[in-house]
Order: structure tokens, then C-alpha cells, then sequence
């Protein structure tokens, strides 16, 4: 059988493609990996485990048909914080009344309605803003008692059963794993995903409790969607494989205009420390009900392209909407344009990277930094952990990014980094073996040609996790060429 060796795409950036009714059987899998999807997230706010696990069981079949580690990240759901029910199932509240909040289960009226969070009371202060509704209603707290507080009704609107509440103003002492949470999560590992995506997070010691669970099972992604989250910023950071801009809930608790400089700060943040970076959330929102998106769309994702994000997310588009594949297709060529634009390496490059006082990192800031000088077609990077692949993709460099790993796993996660191409193969033991194997792996992914510089990467010994000490060029020979067509 003749194995079909796929060649890094032609844009660094990665597509995450959000699955759901609209996309989850095995042919349109499939299709939307064809058309640009570099990874898949599992959303386990909707569907039953038994669905979930034969999703999965789908992308891996694909997997092995491919012969390409295919990225799988599950997304856990986060404490749902939400008000009680009403007599008549809604209420009209106005603009001006007062309105409480308490802890009675009584079904509510348009003067109260119960807040079974108890966590909530403890934690408001006076003045507080409560967002209702994916604040589309706002209260703010004018006096607090034990066991209800008063509120003022800023924005008035109608209020339904069970509709959702924000607390922008405050760290809200909750959790950010749930039980269900933890069902999930327990789930997630038993199914071998790689990444899992951890909701609410509002301070550092909710990534370490997730990651104390997890156990380097899989990487862990923290989803900053709370205002608190970014006054810890690096901390929260400091402490994950990855984060995500989610920024659903940061446009419901924060005004719209200041959604776009902190989604700079989070992406230039996570860069700057080496961590993959997600911007997410209504990217191509008009594309769940029409073929084509807005201009503005296309200008959004272009913004997260040129800012350096590792990859770039469609949510409802390619989960629930009528042009899943349309929605990869499309967001796929203004990520290749965005890319071929002259200017773009100098804007993604925009963000200073200092390497940290390692070898690894200054190895990698060398490799980039003699692409240019002897115009290498291409990086080989050799590694266990992926730990040198991120401090090579921190650097953006403006040539295809090789990595060989001989960890399965590791080369699944790499499908969240810029630039990085993984493929799983046998460790090396000797530096001739590395030279051999660089360059019959790069014609095989069809990387250069007769008289390409490479640049290859890796640690000596050979096989040892966070030992890159070895930067090497290697030039393909027309020899080397013919004997591989």
C-alpha cells in the first residue's frame, strides 16, 4: 500500500472546527479536515457521553486513514450560574424598579425571584453589577443581607425561567469544575483527547486544581472569559499549556469596546510566554444561516491572524449551522491571504518575544534568525515533550515548521501550535541518524528541493525531554532527491 504523506498546509495559523448536529458524522468529519479544520473540540455543555464517544471514535478512524495526528479538544461546560422560575414563566422588569434577589424557592414575581447560589451573596458588595440574560438586563446591588440583596433595575427587559447570570464586578468563590465537570473531565481522559478546555476560570488555583486532576493526560487550555482572569493574567498562564479568547462571556460582562485590546493582551501575553493562544467566539457568526460572512467577519479573523494567534475557532458555524464546510473553506483562504500579505511577517512579528535564559530558546531565536541569511526552505525540529517546537513557534518564523516526535501524543497537541507540522516516527540515536532522517522526512512531507537549506533541531542525548542542544543546516542534494522520488 502506498501511504499518501500530507503536506503542511499552506497557512501557519490552525483551525479549530467546533462539531455538533450539523457536523458530527464521519463524512463531513472528514470534509471539514479536507477543507483547512487542523483540529476538532467536543462541546460537552450539549450531547450525551454515548455521542461523544463515538465522535471521537470517528476522528480517530480518520486519523488512521490520513496517517495525520488529528487534534481532538473537549471543552467542559464550567458552573452555569442561573435564576429560579416565576409564577407565569417571565416577568417584564422596568427600568428604575427595585428587584430582589433571595434564597426562597417560591416561584418569582416581578418584584423577586430566587438565586439559588449562595456563593454569589457572600461575594457581592454594594454597587455590583448583576447582567441577566447574556446582559441583555442589568441590576445593580444597592443593599446586601444575608440571605437576599436589593437591587436597582438599570436595564429593564423581559426576565424568563432559568435565564442566565454574570457578575462582572466580582471573584464569585465558585469552583470552576462542577460535578458534572468532573464526570466530564473523567470522561474526557478515559477517551485519550488531547487538550481539555477548563470554563470560568477567575484565578490561578482553578487551573492548578484541573491540572492536578488531569495528571499530563492531556494539555490543559484555560478559557479567559472572565474579567477577573485578566487582572491574574500571566499567573493563570504561567500555570496552562494553552488559552483560549472566549469571547462570549467577556462581551456579556465587559463593555464591547473593550473586548478587542484585552483580546490583544491576552494573545500578545500567551505569546510572549510560549503558550498557544485560541481566539474564539462568533468569528463567522453570520455563516450559520448564510453562505458567505460579512465584511467585518473577514476583518476579524484577518486581526487575529496578523496578531500572532495560533489558531483561530469556529463555534455554532461548523456545530449547528447550514454551511459547515463553507465556514472552514472560507476561514481558511483569509488565513492563506493574510499570510501571503508582504507585510504580515512584520505585523506577527509585531510582538517581542524574549527568549528565556535557556539553550533551547536561544537556539531557537538563532534558527530564526538565520532563515533569512542562508534562505532555509524549512525548520526540523526533534523533540519528545514538543517543548522545542513551542519555542520555535513562539518566534514565527516565516518557513514551515517540521516536528518529529516519537510520542503519538505529543504530536496530537502540536496541532493547536502556529506552524507546526507534526508526524510521529522512530527516535533517533545518533547525529548522522538525524541528519538521514531530517532531510528523508522533509521529502517525504515535501519540504524543499535540490540545494534546500534545513535547519534542524534537537538534544543530545538523543530521546531526553528538554535536552535541545544541537542546531545543525543541512543542504538536499539532487542525489538525495532523486533516490526519494
Amino acid at each position: 500500500m502506498v501511504v499518501q504523506y500530507f503536506s503542511p498546509r499552506s497557512r501557519k495559523v490552525k483551525i479549530l472546527a467546533t462539531l455538533g448536529p450539523a457536523s458530527a458524522n464521519p463524512d463531513m468529519i472528514r470534509t471539514l479536515f479536507l477543507a483547512g479544520a487542523d483540529a476538532f473540540r467536543v462541546n460537552m455543555s450539549h450531547g450525551e457521553h454515548d455521542i461523544h464517544a463515538s465522535v471521537i471514535q470517528s476522528i480517530r478512524a480518520l486519523e488512521k486513514e490520513l496517517h495525520r495526528p488529528t487534534t481532538i479538544l473537549v471543552d467542559l461546560q464550567g458552573p452555569k450560574l442561573r435564576v429560579g422560575k416565576f409564577a407565569d414563566g417571565s416577568v417584564m422588569l422596568e427600568t428604575g424598579q427595585s428587584f430582589r434577589l433571595d434564597r426562597d424557592p417560591a416561584p418569582g414575581n416581578a418584584s423577586r425571584v430566587t438565586l439559588p447560589h449562595q456563593e454569589i451573596f457572600d461575594a457581592l458588595e454594594t454597587g455590583a453589577r448583576l447582567l441577566l440574560d447574556d446582559g441583555k438586563l442589568v441590576l445593580r446591588v444597592t443593599e446586601i443581607h444575608p440571605d437576599h440583596v436589593l437591587t436597582t433595575v438599570e436595564v429593564g427587559g423581559k426576565l424568563s425561567d432559568r435565564k442566565g447570570l454574570n457578575v462582572p464586578d466580582v471573584v464569585v468563590p465558585i469552583p470552576a469544575l462542577t460535578d458534572k465537570d468532573r464526570t466530564d473531565l473523567a470522561f474526557a481522559l478515559e477517551q485519550g483527547v488531547d487538550w481539555v478546555a477548563l470554563s470560568f476560570v477567575q484565578r490561578p488555583e482553578d487551573v492548578a486544581e484541573a491540572r492536578r486532576i488531569i495528571g499530563g493526560k492531556a494539555a490543559l487550555l484555560a478559557k479567559i472569559e472572565k474579567p477577573a482572569a485578566i487582572d491574574r493574567l500571566e499567573e493563570i498562564i504561567e500555570l496552562c499549556d494553552g488559552v483560549m479568547v472566549a469571547r462570549g462571556d467577556l462581551g456579556v460582562e465587559l463593555p464591547p469596546w473593550a473586548v478587542p485590546p484585552i483580546q490583544k493582551q491576552i494573545v500578545a501575553t500567551a505569546r510572549r510566554m510560549g503558550r498557544p493562544v485560541i481566539v474564539a467566539t462568533q468569528m463567522l457568526e453570520s455563516m450559520i444561516v448564510t453562505p458567505t460572512p460579512t465584511r467585518a467577519e473577514v476583518s476579524d479573523v484577518a486581526t487575529a491572524v496578523y496578531d500572532g494567534a495560533d489558531a483561530i475557532m469556529l463555534s455554532a458555524e461548523t456545530a449547528a449551522g447550514s454551511y459547515p464546510v463553507e465556514a472552514v473553506t472560507i476561514m481558511d483562504r483569509i488565513a492563506t491571504q493574510v499570510e501571503q500579505d508582504p507585510g504580515y511577517q512584520a505585523r506577527v512579528n509585531f510582538t517581542e518575544t524574549k527568549p528565556d535564559a535557556t539553550t533551547a530558546d536561544a537556539l531557537s531565536e538563532a534558527a530564526a534568525k538565520m532563515i533569512p541569511v542562508i534562505g532555509s526552505d524549512g525548520i526540523i525540529c526533534f523533540t519528545v515533550s514538543g517543548s522545542t517546537a513551542r519555542r520555535i513557534a513562539r518566534e514565527r518564523p516565516p518557513v514551515p515548521i517540521l516536528v518529529l516526535t516519537p510520542r503519538q501524543e505529543t504530536a496530537r497537541r502540536l496541532g493547536l501550535l502556529w506552524g507546526a507540522h507534526a508526524v510521529r516516527t522512530k527516535d533517533i540515536d545518533s547525529f548522522e541518524e538525524m541528519i538521514a532522517k531530517g532531510k528523508r522526512m522533509a521529502l517525504r512531507h515535501h519540504i524543499g528541493t535540490a540545494g534546500s537549506k534545513l535547519i534542524m533541531m534537537a538534544g543530545v542525548p538523543f530521546g531526553t525531554p528538554g535536552s535541545t542542544n544541537v542546531l545543525h543546516v543541512a543542504t538536499l542534494t539532487g542525489t538525495e532527491l532523486k533516490e526519494h522520488k
